[in-house]
């Protein structure tokens, strides 16, 4: 009988390609969870911790649909070092409960690996849940760009927000693997290729690790 599939965490810093990779990697037949997308779920109406945000700010963060105004709230969480703290200590243990479910499917699954798609990968315990660590690596000045063309943020915001997260090279550090995403797209599917390789090489059927 086989072990379970080992998971890739796949982070890097903000527009640094995360979701593109992960994509090009499902392509190749590999499933992945997106910690972004359980963070949003945990904060859907209904949920414990969109009551306790509310409770905390008041349903001046809500829309007409009784949704989270993320924008809105970004902006307490980045002026206030505090406040940031206070969010995380009600959504990280949740997040990290919920990821901890969905990649157990995918280790029973008959994929050779998984990823788990995170931002904060190596800020929060949420490294914990991974075998191996790939970061996706992009300048900083193409992030800040990036960041304004996507959120339509301030410069000074998006400096902001790469501010709070870890530093590039305290991150690399970190790295069993890294994706550079500062070329074209044809540039970026060949290094996924060649790492799916390796990953299918380093973890056989078995699910047996192996040096890459």
């Amino acid at each position: 009988m086989t072990s379970a599939a080992p998971i890739i965490g796949v982070t890097g810093g903000i527009a640094s390609g995360k979701s593109t990779v992960a994509a090009m990697f499902a392509e190749l037949g590999i499933p992945w969870v997106d910690a972004d997308l359980v963070a949003r779920d945990i904060v859907a109406p209904g949920e414990p911790a969109l009551d306790a945000i509310v409770a905390r700010y008041g349903n001046s963060l809500l829309d007409a649909h009784g949704e989270l105004q993320r924008r809105a709230l970004r902006d307490i969480i980045f002026a206030d070092d505090n406040e940031r703290e206070w969010l995380e200590s009600v959504t990280h243990p949740r997040i990290r409960q919920r990821l901890h479910e969905r990649l157990e499917t995918i280790r029973q699954g008959a994929a050779p690996y998984g990823l788990l798609v995170s931002p904060l990968l190596f800020e929060t315990d949420q490294v914990s849940l991974v075998d191996r660590r790939l970061v996706i690596d992009v300048p900083e000045t193409l992030q800040v760009a990036r960041t304004q063309a996507r959120d339509e943020v301030s410069e000074t915001q998006a400096h902001a927000i790469l501010a709070a997260q870890m530093p590039r090279q305290e991150r690399l550090a970190l790295a069993d693997d890294v994706i550079e995403n500062h070329g074209d797209m044809t540039a970026l599917k060949a290094q996924v290729a060649k790492l799916d390789a390796g990953y299918r090489q380093l973890f056989d059927g078995t699910h047996q690790e192996h040096s890459l």
